[in-house]
């Protein structure tokens, strides 16, 4: 298989590109035409997955209950405290590389000011504000100028990288990442000799705002674990910084987002580094940085290192809550279209299958089960993506109407009633979802109507319309897109002004 696999690269990986989309067309459209030809494996097929989504619901609602009540008693911890048990907890310096192209100025004061407010030591922190070369040079000289003012002399260090795109690489977070941690790295480490094992680096979305706690917190939980270089760390990533300001069609999925990835905390053997994370220098140095040449960077970053090390690897939680922005522009309409081009973008990390899939049968050494599961979630979570909405939400229904000989018989009229039961009870979790939403959010803004706030649970009733628009849809386009081999380009998230 390796040999066949090695010999025959190009079209297998073109072939598995295809597979995405071919999967995903083929299993949204198999009740349309199995319900004249095989309508009863139809039927069964619809509530079986209605079974699984019942599943899913109760795990999520299970898994963020946990991560709750951890994220609580780690708010209240006192970290710097236990980090100072550490004969060698100075040693650790913090790098954050903030890949930046267009934001406005005021989203950056705002992350810079989180980074500003840790409890841990400013001189232990080194900034890298990654800059693109083809962002205006005024404009990017004069955030630059402006951060540099504020915050220069509040770290430990203040660099400032600006990265020109070359042949071979895609514009995108991918490609600033690499060349600002290479550059930092000869600043740091060859140049003023800074002990690379005590670096530790941490990928940050311009937008980030992190808890007051997040390094120290962070330094203990690398001095802590002696598998500190085979480690990610992961917080959980709301979009809370802008929910206020949101319509009620894309604050639902943000909503439903934030609390997914606080669910995920506590599953550890699920658990992959997204938007904002950390990492050791050493492992980040050791596997050859984010490659160039893709878009979705973090769990490519993931796979890459977890292949190299060959499965020695984990993503382990840190709970503490990051909050960044959700898409949101000038206008509704606006606002929509770049909540679309955002959920696209992260749906195009299906284009990483390929290369996770060959990796499988190509790198020996990685333990078998382990590598099985970690695909078998890589690929579910790609697949499913545009699925869900139209099983779940169109389930028999429509398929019973093009066939309604099957809808009139005992099997076509009990499964829709139990399936619509199954789900009924789904919407049980969805008061857990609401009850953690409100604890998360910021406080309501007195610009914000009061009534308002009280009517938003309400606004869940908009979950089939906001599904399809924002998860479905974008899903599917982009597996068809890569499908076909209309490969997408990087769009940074438009952010109101």
């Amino acid at each position: 298989m390796r040999e066949f696999i090695i010999r025959h690269d190009r079209t297998i990986h073109r072939l598995l590109e295809i597979l995405p989309g071919f999967f995903s067309w083929n299993i949204i459209l198999f009740p349309y035409w199995g319900i004249f030809v095989i309508p009863t494996t139809v039927a069964y097929f619809i509530l079986l997955f209605d079974v699984y989504w019942f599943y899913q619901s109760f795990q999520i609602a299970l898994s963020s209950t946990v991560s709750h009540l951890r994220i609580q008693a780690s708010m209240r911890y006192d970290w710097l405290r236990d980090l100072k048990t550490f004969p060698d907890w100075e040693k650790v310096h913090h790098v954050i590389i903030i890949p930046t192209y267009e934001e406005p100025l005021y989203i950056l004061m705002r992350t810079l000011k989180s980074l500003a407010d840790q409890t841990m030591p400013k001189d232990q922190i080194t900034i890298v504000l990654a800059t693109e070369k083809k962002e205006s040079k005024e404009e990017r000289s004069k955030k630059a100028a402006a951060l540099e003012e504020k915050f220069g002399k509040t770290f430990a260090n203040f660099f400032i990288t600006v990265h020109e795109l070359i042949p071979g690489e895609v514009a995108g977070k991918s490609s600033n990442e690499r060349y600002a941690a290479i550059w930092v790295k000869k600043k740091l480490v060859d140049k003023m000799k800074m002990d690379i094992n005590y670096l530790v680096v941490t990928s940050c979305d311009a937008d980030t705002t992190f808890h007051l706690k997040y390094f120290p917190c962070l330094s203990f939980k690398f001095l802590d674990d002696p598998e500190r270089y085979n480690r990610f760390w992961q917080a959980p990533v709301m979009y809370y910084n802008n929910i206020w300001e949101l319509p009620a069609i894309t604050r639902v999925p943000n909503t439903l987002g934030s609390i997914w990835n606080m669910s995920q905390l506590s599953r550890r053997d699920r658990l992959i580094n997204m938007s904002t994370y950390s990492l050791s220098f050493e492992l980040l140095d050791s596997i050859g940085y984010w490659d160039p040449d893709k878009i979705p960077e973090d769990w490519g970053i993931f796979f890459k290192a977890y292949y190299k090390k060959l499965g020695k690897l984990e993503v382990e939680p840190i709970y503490l809550p990051l909050h960044v922005d959700a898409a949101q522009s000038t206008s509704l309409l606006k606002t929509l279209r770049a909540q679309y081009r955002t959920y696209k973008r992260w749906a195009w990390g299906a284009s990483d299958d390929s290369w996770i899939i060959k990796n499988y049968f190509l790198v020996p050494g990685v333990p078998f089960w382990d590598k099985t599961m970690r695909l078998l979630w890589a690929l579910k979570s790609h697949f499913l993506w545009p699925v869900n909405w139209f099983v779940i939400t169109l389930g028999l229904t429509v398929p019973a109407l093009l066939n309604p000989d099957f809808g009139r018989t005992a099997l076509g009229y009990t499964i829709p009633k139990l399936s619509s039961f199954v789900l009924t009870i789904v919407l049980v979790f969805l008061v857990i979802i609401l009850i953690f939403d409100n604890i998360y959010k910021p406080k309501r803004p007195e610009h914000f109507p009061r009534w308002r706030a009280i009517l938003m649970p309400l606004e869940f009733f908009l979950m089939p319309i906001a599904g399809f628009f924002f998860s479905a849809l974008p899903g599917l386009d982009a597996h068809t897109r890569l499908m076909l081999g209309k490969y997408i380009e990087y769009k940074v998230t438009e952010l109101s002004i």
